[in-house]
């Protein structure tokens, strides 16, 4: 019995030890999510405004000679993977992980820790990832495509839809898809359409990156947020349920002491 007790008496000790990490990781998330939102928000607005520009070059009869616009097929298809820089988040990680699977070819550029520890790779952090790192990368990239290095470019990523619900997809950006010439929307481009795509493509490569990151990474804190608030409750369950089993031996091995004692001196 008193084996029992101190075995029941470690558990608990793990538990309580397991549900204070879990508070804690939840906090540290609860305080990140209002600047991963309005920094998602701020990208999306961005990216926006960008996409609706590149909309209108692309529909230009003019732009269909950019090396931007060209389908080639049998070649490389790099990706831009971006996952988180820490685990303990549910099945966010893992969701990138397993769309990847399904491009087992593809040249992967990983952003993020855990996607740089699986693919190798220069370490980029996805909280800290900057303008600056999204503009080198997408200069690199614009100029290998239009080289005809590769023939396609996409992101990896995760859209966040709310607390509860986010999705993990694939963003195809090059080649461009021909765009309807009506949204230029009485826009003029000086000197001509095409030397305007040309300078433009590395700022739409760039934002897309950038904004991808941004709202991955607000994923990513919204579902270690959910994650430990599940691991929470199930640790304080857990420990309710060991207390209770404490509780029951700890009174078995007392009613067994005063069993003992009486028969004793009955004797």
């Amino acid at each position: 019995m008193g084996a029992d007790i101190k075995k029941l008496r470690t558990r608990m000790k793990s538990v309580q030890s397991t549900l204070h990490l879990t508070k804690a990781m939840g906090l540290v998330a609860s305080s990140k999510i209002r600047r991963a939102t309005e920094g998602m928000l701020r990208g999306r607005e961005y990216i926006q405004a960008v996409r609706e520009a590149i909309s209108a070059l692309s529909g230009c009869r003019t732009c269909e000679k950019s090396p931007y616009m060209v389908r080639r097929e049998g070649g490389e298809t790099r990706l831009i993977v971006i996952a988180g820089d820490r685990g303990l988040a549910g099945g966010y990680n893992a969701n990138v992980f397993r769309l990847v699977k399904d491009y087992p070819e593809a040249t992967i550029l990983p952003i993020g820790k855990r996607a740089c520890d699986r693919f190798g790779g220069k370490l980029q952090s996805a909280e800290g990832f900057r303008y600056e790192d999204a503009q080198n990368m997408a200069e690199t990239l614009c100029r290998d495509f239009a080289e005809g290095t590769f023939d396609r470019l996409g992101i990896v990523s995760t859209t966040y839809h709310s607390m509860m619900s986010r999705e993990t997809e694939v963003t195809w950006i090059l080649p461009l898809t021909k765009g309807n010439s009506t949204d230029a929307g009485g826009m003029i481009f000086e000197p001509d359409e095409l030397s305007v795509l040309e300078i433009a493509m590395p700022v739409y490569v760039a934002g897309m990156i950038f904004a991808a990151a941004k709202e991955s990474f607000a994923c990513e804190v919204a579902a270690r947020r959910v994650a430990m608030d599940s691991a929470g409750k199930n640790a304080q369950q857990m420990l309710d349920d060991l207390g209770l089993a404490y509780n029951r031996a700890r009174q078995g091995a007392i009613t067994q002491e005063i069993t003992e004692i009486v028969a004793g001196s009955g004797q």
